[in-house]
């Protein structure tokens, strides 16, 4: 997820400028952390939710009554996805290779091409910056930053930001990608973090357009061995999966479930809000549409 947001690559992040004695926006979360939610409904379900709060917005801005009937609160949807590769509104088929075995969804959003799939942390924030800082930038650093102490959190430390770029990096490799639409201030698409995924999957594709770097993932990194694999190392990490016992999977599970809290806790400090957590099911995004993972693996 890059392109043309090299340009609004964040340099930091500073907490959002409300006054003392403003209230924490509320954000009503629909963790599905464990479910794996195909692309396509998990994009309508942004859809539904920004046109939602742009309805809303539309609706306050000519309402008779004093005050305007509030907003409804910001969304927070967490979530895997099966396998998919996703272009950003102009990105470029040149960066997916003829052969990828995967689905292929063009979106909305800004940035180059990326992969989603098991054991991959995507979230989706629906927010309204009003209630935040109406910025892009602070907004884009506000997701790093995020991605950046869940990192730190689970045992990454030199994750941080590259110059030029978006997204959170550990040296030349990146471990979470970010992609966004803000439209009258309304945020959706988001950030994914590689906790445990095939990084084999990523080598149909040039991720997020930049042909010089690699991919990583938490679970790689806290092994000590960062970067994409190659060549032998292919064949080594195929052996590793062939290999894969069920406590290895119940391992990655873990791994997963400690990065889905860290990220809630972190979201919650770096945009100050109050998170409200759904019932799973207020989603609409369960079974017959997802599958949960934490049953049947994450392979």
């Amino acid at each position: 997820m890059q392109g043309g947001l090299l340009a609004l690559a964040a340099a930091g992040w500073s907490p959002p400028a409300r006054p003392a004695s403003a209230p924490a926006p509320e954000v009503l979360v629909h963790n599905l952390w464990d479910v794996s939610v195909p692309y396509d409904a998990a994009l309508a379900w942004q859809r539904a939710q920004h046109a939602e709060r742009i309805a809303a917005l539309q609706g306050a801005a000519t309402a008779a009554a004093t005050p305007p009937p509030s907003p409804p609160p910001g969304a927070l949807l967490l979530l895997q996805h099966p396998p998919v590769l996703t272009l950003g509104r102009s990105s470029s088929l040149d960066h997916v290779h003829a052969s990828a075995p995967f689905e292929l969804v063009r979106t909305e959003r800004g940035g180059e091409v990326t992969y989603h799939g098991p054991g991959q942390l995507v979230a989706y924030p629906i927010l309204d910056l009003r209630a935040y800082e109406q910025d892009v930038r602070w907004y884009m650093g506000a997701l790093e930053e995020v991605a950046i102490r869940t990192c730190n959190s689970l045992g990454v430390r030199d994750a941080r930001r590259a110059d030029g770029l978006t997204g959170v990096w550990v040296g030349r490799s990146k471990v979470c990608a970010m992609g966004v639409r803000i439209s009258r201030w309304v945020t959706m698409h988001g950030l994914a973090l590689n906790v445990c995924p095939q990084l084999d999957h990523f080598e149909h594709i040039v991720a997020c357009g930049i042909a010089d770097r690699t991919v990583t993932s938490v679970s790689q990194l806290l092994r000590g061995a960062a970067g994409g694999a190659a060549g032998a190392d292919r064949l080594a990490a195929s052996a590793e999966r062939a290999a894969r016992t069920e406590q290895a999977r119940a391992a990655e599970s873990q791994l997963l479930e400690a990065a889905q809290a860290a990220l809630l806790a972190h979201f919650a400090d770096v945009f100050g809000a109050a998170l409200v957590h759904a019932a799973p099911a207020e989603s609409g995004l369960l079974p017959p549409s997802a599958e949960r993972l934490q049953s049947v693996g994450l392979r």
